[in-house]
């Protein structure tokens, strides 16, 4: 966090992540809340983008994946979550 453009780099590497999943055919996938520990990315904008890219990917269809788990380890970061859930 810090060096700029920190959006568009978590973005790429959630989308990389997902097409790297889907590339080797796999079902089901757990994925963290990148960045939003020790990196000190906002957990708000993590949830956001986690889970706006997650939708996206699997609107776009052509994907084995069927179930995105995010792993979420502390209280706050569970709120953010939950609320971008209901929207």
């Amino acid at each position: 966090m810090g060096e700029g453009d920190e959006d568009s780099k978590l973005r790429k590497a959630v989308q990389s992540f997902l097409k790297l999943a889907a590339y080797h055919g796999f079902r089901s996938i757990s994925m963290p809340a990148i960045s939003s520990g020790i990196f000190g990315f906002p957990k708000d904008r993590c949830a956001k983008m986690l889970i706006r890219e997650s939708i996206r990917f699997l609107e776009y269809g052509m994907t084995s994946i069927q179930t995105i788990e995010i792993c979420i380890f502390d209280d706050e970061s569970l709120g953010y979550f939950r609320s971008e859930f209901r929207r």
